[in-house]
C-alpha cells in the first residue's frame, strides 16, 4: 500500500525538502502541496490524501484551523493530519491535538523518523511520545470546551479489559507494545483499541488519550 501525503507549508524550501525525503521512499508518494491553510483544505478535499503534513503558521487560515476543517469533513474520515512546527510550545501542540491532529513533528525531524511517522499515522496510530502525552495532555486536558467534559460517564461503557487498554494507550504504547504488556496478540490489542474508540465516540487514538486524561482515568 502506498501512503499518499499532502505537504502544507508556506515556505517553498520546506515543502521541497520534505518532498525530496518522502519521494525517495517506495511506499510513500507526495500527492500535492499547499502554501496556505485554505489551500490545504481545498487540496485535501480534492486529493483525499492519507496524511497531511501541516505547518502551524501559514497566511490566512492557520494550520490548527485548517486541521479542524479537514478533520471535521465527513468525506475525509480516512485523512490524518500531522502538525509541523519549529517549536514545541505546549499550547500550540495541544491546540492542534484538540483540533484533531494525530500528532506533531518538529521541522528538524530526521529523515528516517519522518518516514516512520507518516507510516505510523497512516496506519491509524497516534504520533505522541509518552513524555509529550503526559506533559501536554496532562497539563491542558482539564480545561473547558474539550471533547471530554463528561469523560467519566463516557468511559463507563468500556469493559475492564478495554479500560486497561485505554490506560496503556494513554501511556503512549503502540498496539504491539500493548500486546506484549497484556500477553495478547497485536490484532487483539488493535481490536480492543478500535472498540474503545467506537464506544466512547472519539475519532482516533489521540482523542482517546485526551479523554483518558480529562476523565481522570490517568494522571
Amino acid at each position: 500500500m502506498t501512503v499518499r501525503v499532502l505537504l502544507a507549508d508556506d515556505q517553498a524550501l520546506v515543502r521541497a525538502g520534505f518532498g525530496s525525503l518522502l519521494r525517495r521512499t517506495r511506499d510513500i508518494t507526495v500527492a500535492g502541496e499547499a502554501s496556505t491553510g485554505d489551500e490545504a483544505v481545498r487540496q485535501a478535499r480534492r486529493l483525499r490524501p492519507d496524511v497531511v503534513l501541516m505547518d502551524i503558521r501559514m497566511p490566512g487560515l492557520d494550520g490548527i484551523a485548517a486541521t479542524a476543517q479537514i478533520v471535521g469533513d465527513r468525506d475525509l474520515e480516512g485523512t490524518r493530519v500531522v502538525i509541523l512546527t519549529t517549536f514545541e510550545t505546549d499550547e500550540h501542540v495541544f491546540a492542534a491535538l484538540r483540533a484533531g491532529a494525530s500528532g506533531f513533528l518538529t521541522k528538524e525531524v530526521e529523515p528516517d523518523e519522518l518516514r516512520r511517522a507518516v507510516r505510523v499515522v497512516a496506519a491509524g496510530e497516534a504520533l505522541l511520545s509518552p513524555s509529550v502525552t503526559a506533559r501536554v495532555i496532562g497539563q491542558f486536558a482539564h480545561r473547558p470546551a474539550g471533547p471530554a467534559g463528561d469523560g467519566g460517564d463516557r468511559l463507563a461503557v468500556l469493559t475492564p479489559r478495554e479500560v486497561e487498554v485505554v490506560r496503556l494507550v494513554a501511556a503512549g504504547l503502540s498496539n504491539d507494545e500493548i500486546a506484549r504488556e497484556l500477553f495478547i496478540s497485536p490484532l487483539t490489542a488493535k481490536t480492543h483499541v478500535t472498540r474503545a474508540i467506537t464506544k466512547v465516540g472519539v475519532r482516533d487514538r489521540v482523542q482517546l488519550v485526551i479523554l483518558a486524561y480529562a476523565s481522570g482515568l490517568v494522571s
